[in-house]
């Protein structure tokens, strides 16, 4: 029995080593087939492209408190977050994704949506060449003028027109909280097309935002009594 219980612990190990062995193999050769980030470099120089003091801050607090509340904390990939994030999603399908600020920049300039562990391995590696190449403020930049959040907008500044008529500055707290929820779907949660959803969203995020502290209990309180004024 021991000789057995030997063996097996043995070929336990082995595989384990083989399969570390394996995986470095794998990162390597992807590492070396990344894209060059020129790309993003060439992005921040369009002409409609709107510079991160320019926005809100109360839309981009509202942005980091949905989609990546450890933005500034992690190094491009969130673990603490991942696992909050399964646990939360058992109960609960409002609450945020397990894909940070990083990685879906990595994914909206560089690749496609499949579900392969090939594109996903490509996504981390690229998130963490993004946070050693550029500082959290350019990627939180990056992300605002990118994202498509329905409509035919991309970016938070196409959408402030789009939604509501006006340029991003002049947006309200509670019209910022609403916009900051499309991201995750932005048909689901259009307010042209389901304004129930929207609102639902809309109330959900300003929560989060009174949670972290990112606003007062009045703004809270005036923001979801505000009506929704769409163009």
């Amino acid at each position: 029995m021991k000789s057995l219980w030997s063996a097996f612990v043995k070929l336990l190990v082995l595989a384990m080593i083989g399969g570390a062995l394996l995986a470095t193999v794998a990162v390597l050769v992807a590492n070396r087939q990344l894209p060059s980030l020129d790309a993003l470099t060439a992005f921040r120089s369009t002409s409609d492209y709107v510079p991160l003091r320019e926005f809100p801050r109360d839309l981009t607090d509202a942005v980091v408190a949905i989609e990546d509340e450890r933005f500034y904390l992690h190094d491009g990939i969130d673990y603490v977050g991942v696992i909050r994030a399964g646990v939360a999603n058992l109960s609960d399908e409002l609450s945020q994704g397990a894909s940070t600020i990083t990685m879906q920049v990595a994914r909206n300039f560089f690749l496609s949506r499949e579900k392969t562990y090939t594109r996903k391995l490509y996504e981390v590696l690229l998130s963490y060449r993004i946070e050693h190449a550029m500082s959290k403020d350019e990627i939180l930049e990056l992300y605002m003028n990118k994202i498509y959040l329905g409509q035919g907008a991309y970016g938070f500044g196409d959408a402030a027109r789009t939604y509501f008529g006006k340029p991003v500055e002049r947006l309200t707290l509670a019209e910022c909280a609403m916009l900051a929820g499309l991201p995750k779907a932005p048909s689901a949660n259009n307010p042209v097309v389901n304004p129930r959803r929207a609102r639902q969203r809309q109330a959900y995020i300003l929560h989060r935002m009174l949670e972290l502290g990112k606003i007062s209990r009045g703004e809270y309180d005036g923001a979801l009594l505000e009506p929704m004024r769409l163009k």
